[in-house]
């Protein structure tokens, strides 16, 4: 009884229904004016009263066919179309409502022309960075993956000589983390989708006060959404880390809107500090990462860290991100110092993504195709949910055709039992396909990888999911025969040896939910 007592006076769930109720209200506000006025037509025109009710049919009809036409010919994922044409046939005018408010996350206006002007800055500070002959020269037919990412998102540069090493376990890159934090000596940017109190965040926390004293200067943004609700942190909390002398933004508050750019949550794990060392990976600030507490059996996340001159585009996609939520325009320069090469350290390529009106393409999907079509012998998946649309299901069963040895690791325990259940129905097509499945019997999986060949990998915060690939704002690095690709590698194989082969008899086992699944796919990319 207390946890729901909880759950209902909860800022989400007040919120929640708040815009729910201010949605109602809205659309009732429309029809009521509608049903005004065809009610006073009706009493000015007594004798027209069919007339009147034929036109309104008319009217009622030609907006169900337009807004499905509408739907039909937008540029849009097709998987998205079928859901919103669904809603507006079965809820009718209310779902056109629906549709026209929650289906457009298109930014003001204002926030476009300011991200693009961030963006055309940060092109300005590209330096020595792998184009053109260089680039195939050092990366040989990966060379297209690169130059792919590069040409959509001209701010993510691949550069040589950064060291990159790879972290298996949240604990192991904890302890480096800390180590990292205590040498800062001029800023340390941290970009995180959860921050949670707790042994993690408060050990965090107390290094930061610290360096603020010494005159290190500290920014932290963090996800409103992603840091809200049990043991998470209070909706004020920024206001505290202010007082502390910590730069502190919330990005994308969660406030009583009706609005579809709820959805667009900044689900990036980004740490830079001083211009020289970065990190991303999936690990947020909460304990369950660590294992300090477990929640779902042992949880199992990775990271990686740069040192060196590709460290220079999280630096910038940090900034990027911080002066668009602060509506600032900053000179990037003082954060962008000149950084020692390491030699022979293979090719290095941060990236970010984000809400396509941004952004232009689904840009983490698409790393994650054009891998699995260059890929020779195999292709290693690690990823804590596998609901994933046509182009990434024919990517992959296309890849096991060609005989690739395509294999995807995800959990055992799941931390969402719709999302599990969503994850199991997708076995049965990829297990007949040639795909290989592998849950992570000691708990839960939250990496996100991509390994392929013994050459190229990507470590980020990208999951195989709608989430990941349609709404938020992600980061990832692609790297090509790095250090960090060889341990990644290791840690593979580690990792298999802990899991389950799925069968198809374990697949069908899931028969019972799989009428459920197949109706929340279709509306799964929406949320």
């Amino acid at each position: 009884m207390k946890r729901y007592f909880k759950i209902f006076f909860s800022r989400f769930f007040l919120v929640t229904l708040t815009i729910i109720l201010l949605f109602a209200l809205a659309v009732g506000l429309v029809f009521g004016l509608f049903y005004v006025l065809e009610l006073a037509l009706t009493h000015l025109f007594p004798t027209a009263q069919n007339l009147i009710s034929l036109a309104a049919d008319i009217i009622y009809w030609l907006i169900l066919v337009v807004t499905v036409l509408h739907i039909v010919n937008r540029d849009m994922m097709p998987e998205t179309k079928i859901p919103w044409i669904l809603v507006v046939v079965v809820f009718n005018v209310f779902g056109v409502a629906i549709y026209a408010i929650f289906s457009h996350n298109r930014p003001a206006r204002k926030q476009r022309k300011s991200y693009e002007e961030l963006y055309e800055r940060s092109r300005q500070h590209e330096q020595n960075s792998l184009q053109g002959e260089s680039l195939s020269r050092e990366m040989g037919r990966w060379a297209d993956v690169s130059e792919a990412l590069y040409s959509v998102n001209g701010v993510a540069a691949a550069y040589d000589g950064t060291h990159t090493e790879y972290f298996p376990t949240g604990e192991v890159f904890f302890e480096r983390f800390l180590e990292d934090l205590k040498e800062a000596r001029q800023f340390i940017f941290l970009e995180y989708f959860v921050i949670e109190s707790g042994v993690m965040w408060d050990t965090t926390l107390e290094i930061l006060r610290e360096k603020v004293r010494a005159g290190v200067e500290v920014r932290v943004m963090y996800d409103d959404i992603g840091s809200m609700g049990k043991n998470k942190i209070r909706a004020g909390y920024y206001k505290k880390l202010r007082q502390m002398g910590i730069l502190c933004e919330k990005f994308n508050p969660f406030v009583p809107i009706v609005t579809n750019m709820h959805n667009n949550r900044d689900h990036r794990k980004i740490a830079v500090i001083d211009g020289k060392i970065g990190y991303t990976g999936g690990i947020n600030f909460a304990d369950e990462y660590i294992n300090v507490k477990q929640l779902y059996g042992h949880w199992k996340d990775t990271a990686v860290r740069l040192e060196g001159p590709a460290v220079r585009s999280f630096t910038l996609m940090f900034l990027r991100l911080y002066n668009l939520r602060k509506e600032t325009s900053e000179d990037f320069s003082p954060y962008l110092p000149e950084v020692a090469r390491f030699e022979g350290e293979g090719c290095v390529q941060p990236y970010g993504d984000g809400p396509r009106p941004l952004y232009g393409r689904h840009l983490g999907e698409d790393v994650y195709i054009n891998i699995l079509n260059g890929a020779k012998k195999y292709v290693w998946i690690m990823s804590p949910y596998l609901i994933i649309d046509y182009r990434m299901q024919a990517a992959l069963l296309s890849a096991a055709a060609r005989g690739v040895d395509v294999r995807i690791i995800t959990p055992h325990i799941p931390d969402k039992k719709t999302a599990f259940a969503l994850t199991r129905s997708n076995y049965m097509a990829l297990i007949q396909g040639g795909v290989k499945i592998y849950e992570y019997t000691p708990g839960f999986i939250h990496a996100k990888s991509f390994l392929a060949d013994d050459e190229i990998a990507v470590v980020g915060t990208i999951n195989l999911d709608y989430r990941s690939f349609l709404h938020h704002f992600e980061d990832a690095v692609l790297m090509y025969r790095t250090r960090a690709v060889e341990q990644l590698f290791w840690d593979y194989e580690k990792t298999f040896s802990e899991c389950a082969l799925q069968t198809e008899e374990d697949a069908k086992k899931n028969v019972v939910w799989r009428g459920v699944c197949e109706f929340i796919k279709v509306f799964a990319p929406l949320f």
